[in-house]
């Protein structure tokens, strides 16, 4: 019988890797996580959180303007970058302590440094080894920056909280929630902002609840181009009134302070050697693992973004919970990637779970139902403000089940959640009708949407 140093070594501490150290710690395991970064991982440092924080500082510009149609006068308004910044680091230095205290309370060694595999049941970091009876990959993802003329003036969704200065006008390039989070924010924030995305935004959503939010991104500033891409960036002479050139494929130049590239996340695999103890990746570059995070090595697993089967927070967590019943419990914890509620911070935001249109006609061809509504939430009928929501359910007609629910407005992904109960415990539109509004709120049109759409 081997004797292990660990009976589980944890390789990333982000929101993943905490939770399952922390859980199976808990069940009584020997449990040490590896990090070479702050604790928390992307979500806490650079990614879910200070993106958060920074959406409710773009927000006030149009707070601020809606509230004159209700009688306030607001005089000498001013906004400070170094504020947000150092009240946003202080935030996320107190949550790194509060994960160290986490992993620390059940029992969890914490070991700084880089990991790598040595064998199945051997991790290195910076040198030293350790034994473990099991291995989980949590390392989490990285930016993609792609090879052109001029990248390495350029910023990623990493680096981008912590711009020296406030640009007076950026370039986003990218099309994906991230790309177009940051558009709002800059936007909200005063920014002269311009979007390219090499197709459309936002493309693997429902498409006619993109099509409506892309009209209120515009509404509201940000310049959108579909079809174009960045082709090089060049630095500009001391002394000009913006940092940098970016030349586009359309043979557009462009004058702007910072370009940032939002162009996705790649697994975070470069030097744990993976390949060196027989783990298998897939053509995208993610751990390949079967339904329970098991990768082609039998006493190592993997979740999170590294795997890629759904790039969310609670999605990895969820996994975690499901390794750590696999592993150390009785299984009956289960992995299900039906109706998970996703949301985009935008402004407006959206809030979506379920299947999208084009989901559903694939699956059921002519036997659905749409139900929307397209309106103006009450709050902007004294704003002044020419904000509109929008509002979907995509039904099986025979059934009567609702398959998805799809939002785009204020308080979406606030909303969405609740539905996302909903869709998990199967409801029908007949539910959906019989249910009491709330009035008055917008959450109250998706119980009272009576007339279907017309095909």
């Amino acid at each position: 019988m081997h004797s292990y140093d660990y009976d589980l070594f944890v390789i990333g501490a982000g929101s993943g890797g905490v939770r399952a150290s922390r859980m199976a710690a808990s069940a009584g395991a020997r449990v040490a996580v590896a990090e070479d970064a702050p604790l928390g991982g992307t979500c806490v440092n650079v990614g879910c959180v200070p993106k958060k924080l920074y959406k409710y500082a773009s927000e006030f510009s149009g707070e601020f303007e809606a509230s004159k149609g209700y009688g306030w006068s607001l005089e000498g308004v001013s906004f400070d970058w170094e504020i947000l910044k150092a009240n946003r680091a202080k935030e996320i230095t107190r949550l790194n302590g509060i994960y160290q205290n986490i992993l620390e309370k059940p029992g969890v060694q914490i070991i700084r440094g880089h990991a790598n595999l040595v064998d199945e049941h051997t991790v290195e970091v910076d040198g030293k080894q350790y034994t473990t009876k099991y291995i989980l990959i949590a390392t989490g993802g990285w930016p993609v920056i792609p090879q052109f003329e001029g990248a390495d003036l350029t910023v990623n969704s990493n680096q981008i909280f912590d711009l020296e200065t406030l640009p007076k006008k950026i370039l986003i390039v990218g099309g994906g929630f991230i790309a177009c989070e940051f558009a709002s924010i800059f936007n909200g924030l005063g920014v002269d902002v311009r979007q390219i995305v090499r197709s459309k935004i936002l493309k693997d959503f429902d498409a006619p609840s993109i099509e409506f939010l892309k009209e209120e991104l515009i509404k509201s500033g940000i310049n959108i181009s579909e079809a174009v891409n960045i082709k090089a960036v060049k630095k500009n002479p001391e002394g000009s009134e913006y940092k940098l050139t970016a030349e586009l494929d359309t043979n557009e130049t462009l004058q702007v302070d910072e370009v940032l590239l939002a162009l996705g996340r790649k697994p975070k695999i470069d030097g744990l050697n993976l390949g060196k103890v027989g783990v298998q990746i897939k053509d995208s570059g993610h751990i390949k693992v079967d339904e329970n995070s098991q990768t082609s090595v039998a006493s190592i697993y993997a979740i999170g973004d590294v795997v890629g089967r759904m790039d969310l927070t609670p999605v990895a967590i969820a996994e975690a919970m499901a390794f750590v019943s696999h592993v150390f419990g009785d299984g009956s914890r289960k992995m299900s990637y039906e109706n998970v509620p996703f949301a985009v911070f935008t402004k407006p935001t959206m809030g979506t779970v379920g299947l999208t249109e084009q989901e559903a006609r694939e699956k059921y061809a002519d036997d659905i139902v749409i139900f929307e509504s397209n309106f103006k939430a009450m709050k902007h009928t004294l704003s002044g403000l020419d904000e509109r929501t929008l509002m979907r359910l995509i039904v099986q007609n025979s059934t009567d089940k609702v398959l998805g629910v799809h939002m785009v407005g204020d308080y979406a992904p606030e909303i969405i959640q609740g539905f996302g109960v909903a869709l998990k415990a199967g409801a029908t539109k007949a539910q959906f009708d019989a249910t009491i509004g709330i009035h008055p709120t917008s959450a109250e049109e998706f119980v009272t949407m009576r007339s279907p759409k017309s095909n």
